[in-house]
């Protein structure tokens, strides 16, 4: 991994006289910096691998919670309620953490939240009463996930210049994926797979999962101590008010608008943003909202594919943690490879291969759906090569566009768009679900679900295949 130059007296505008860059940014960093950046990713993967993905979503839609499909559908409808949440809260988060430069310290107070989310999943029991507290906690985790995210991407111009972003970000999705798969192996040969595990733990009242969730939470909490001993904060010694603010503060009555001010203020804010985006760089509006169409379904990938291996292709509890196991190998490697390749084509072409093969794989799985577990190890290992790369060459390629000063605001754009259809991967495989049933006329059609996650993976497609190469996009922030 190499470094960034060594750091000059940083310039408001390039030669061109357009803003420079973050990344282009002269800045001191190393590889040391760089490790404990990315270690965020491997000490946060828990939730994204083993909770959401291959172990406690798949253990809340088991029949010990009711009807495959009642709890498919229960778990698509908490999950777009999830990201709705994340819409809204990710501009007034965002900014707030932007304003007061504290964005590390904000980071580490969220990863603490979803450490304690984490545990708290212990609590929920194999019995159907229990199926709403699983889901809320889920949906909370998930929130608390993705404004963390933001304020974690937004560090990437910390550690990373522009002639090794594709690099360095393909480095942290890959160092998350290598984390989940040691993660899922000490759950599963420590708990899930013994009959007796360690410290006595057995399968009975599925205490084996449980116990895994508060893995999961110390895992959170000790690798993420590098990324907090090696990153600081940037406090200013004035915080800039938001724009527009003592408008709304003057508001009747005060006594609402006193704190409903700064809501209001910093989503005007965000529509200003975009309006001086869309005058001055319209192809980075365009690649905002083909992104969010896209990233929407690669999340539908993760949060779903588990859940169709378990209900679909009568994949067990350990068959799911050994796919998750071996998808992660596939997953962290091929993105640390297409890293290196987003550095050298660019990372829009990488984005449009990934979701080439992600589409096609998916159409794969409907197809053959009925040809056994071989159908999915094969297509599902192979859409799992793939979802990396369009998540990391998506991050990248944004970076590449931030002006100096702007990544907080920018990337909490960035997840705010993404989250506004967010809804979209959990309601269409809620849906696909419901018209299987309605087409077929059989029980369990949870195979139909992976049509709707293809069909927004191929409209985010179709949406980003017009927009220009981030080298032709204008910087207006």
């Amino acid at each position: 991994m190499s470094t960034a130059p060594a750091a000059d007296a940083p310039s408001a505008s390039s030669a061109s006289g357009e803003p420079a860059t973050a990344l282009g940014r002269a800045k001191q960093t190393s590889k040391t910096r760089i490790v404990s950046w990315a270690m965020w990713d491997w000490g946060t993967q828990p939730f994204n691998t083993v909770i959401i993905t291959f172990v406690f979503a798949v253990y809340l839609t088991s029949s010990s919670f009711g009807d495959t499909n009642f709890t498919s559908q229960a778990l698509s409808g908490a999950t777009a309620i999830a990201g709705l949440a994340v819409a809204l809260a990710a501009p007034v988060l965002g900014q707030t953490a932007d304003r007061s430069g504290r964005t590390v310290t904000v980071l580490r107070a969220l990863t603490w939240t979803l450490a304690l989310i984490s545990a708290a999943l212990y609590f929920v029991k194999p019995e159907p009463a229990y199926l709403w507290l699983g889901l809320c906690l889920l949906a909370a985790g998930s929130i608390i996930s993705e404004i963390a995210g933001v304020n974690y991407n937004s560090l990437l111009d910390e550690v990373a210049g522009e002639a090794n972003v594709g690099r360095v970000s393909g480095f942290g999705w890959g160092m998350g994926y290598l984390g989940g798969i040691l993660v899922l192996l000490v759950i599963y040969f420590g708990f899930i797979q013994p009959e007796v595990g360690w410290f006595g733990v057995t399968g009975d009242h599925s205490l084996d999962i449980r116990v895994s969730m508060i893995v999961c939470a110390l895992w959170t909490l000790v690798f993420t101590i590098p990324t907090f001993v090696s990153l600081h904060d940037r406090p200013r010694t004035q915080r800039p008010p938001i724009p527009g603010i003592e408008a709304y503060r003057d508001r009747q009555p005060r006594w609402i608008w006193t704190w409903l001010a700064p809501v209001a203020a910093s989503y005007a804010e965000l529509f200003a943003t975009i309006r001086r985006l869309w005058t001055s760089s319209r192809h980075t509006v365009y690649f905002l909202f083909a992104s969010a169409l896209f990233r929407d379904g690669l999340a539908g990938v993760f949060a779903f594919g588990a859940v169709i291996a378990a209900g679909t292709f009568g994949f067990s509890s350990g068959d799911v943690v050994v796919f998750g196991a071996a998808a992660n190998i596939v997953a962290g490697l091929s993105t640390i490879v297409f890293g290196l390749l987003d550095d050298k084509i660019g990372p829009k072409r990488v984005i449009v291969i990934a979701l080439v093969a992600l589409v096609a794989m998916g159409t794969v799985i409907f197809v053959l759906h009925d040809r056994g577990a071989v159908v999915f190890w094969i297509a599902g290992l192979i859409m799992c090569m793939f979802v990396g790369p369009a998540q990391s060459a998506s991050r990248s390629f944004l970076a590449r566009l931030i002006p100096q000063g702007k990544s907080g605001e920018v990337f909490g754009l960035y997840a705010t768009t993404g989250r506004v259809v967010s809804f979209l991967s959990p309601a269409l495989f809620g849906v696909a679900i419901w018209l299987g049933a309605r087409v077929t006329g059989q029980q369990n059609t949870q195979y139909w679900g992976i049509l709707g996650i293809v069909v927004v993976l191929l409209i985010g497609l179709a949406a980003m295949i017009p927009v220009k190469e981030h080298t032709e996009h204008g910087r207006g922030l």
